[in-house]
């Protein structure tokens, strides 16, 4: 494959806990209601930010207990603050379902390929998505935190640092982060990353372009 086909960009990994321990009519009724939301949360934040979809969302990827969203390169960096806004919509989940035991939310910045499957839909492989779910793999993973790669975390600083009234929305929102930690996937490589939150969670809007 072609080098000139890889997009280095922000990709978001959204986890159902404990999906495979629902009945079939659990699974269908969470990530049915999920995938309807979490569109309408893009919908709300493309439509704050003046943005078509295409300008921000490259594409969605499914896995059967969540999803990838692959943010265009042009939004690189602002992948782990859309995992935030997507962490605020889980408190709305646990309400609706009492069965439901929440989501783990991966946040990487890697190399992904575009390709046309067998159905001639477009769709996305790439080390860019596997390592992004190496993230998933730690065992004491909170539920009120994001695990985001240091990748993602370097890109997410240049970004608040062009953009820089993002900078007085994470202080409002009081955002927080762990020190660096470091852990062995399940094929013996080392990853590094950090945990954040918002102490005051809500949906934070991608940045105005003029096209």
């Amino acid at each position: 494959m072609s080098n000139e086909a890889e997009i280095n960009t922000d990709i978001v990994l959204i986890d159902i806990i404990n999906f495979s321990m629902l009945t079939i009519q659990q699974q269908y009724e969470i990530i049915n209601f999920l995938t309807r939301s979490y569109k309408k949360i893009i919908q709300r934040l493309l439509e704050s930010a003046k943005l078509p979809v295409e300008e921000l969302v490259l594409g969605y990827i499914p896995t059967g207990d969540g999803f990838y969203c692959i943010l265009t390169p042009k939004f690189r960096g602002y992948g782990t603050i859309l995992g935030l806004s997507f962490h605020h919509f889980s408190e709305q989940l646990s309400k609706k379902f009492s069965y439901f035991h929440g989501l783990r939310i991966a946040v990487h910045t890697g190399k992904i390929n575009k390709f046309t499957d067998i159905l001639g839909h477009q769709n996305f492989i790439g080390t860019g998505l596997n390592d992004c779910a190496r993230y998933l793999e730690i065992k004491d993973f909170s539920i009120s935190t994001v695990m985001i790669s240091d990748e993602a975390y370097y890109n997410f600083k240049r970004f608040i640092t062009v953009h820089k009234e993002y900078n007085q929305l994470l202080q409002e929102r009081e955002f927080k982060k762990s020190t660096l930690f470091a852990f062995k996937d399940k094929h013996g490589n080392e990853k590094k990353g950090y945990r954040v939150w918002l102490r005051k969670s809500g949906i934070i809007i991608p940045p105005i372009y003029k096209f």
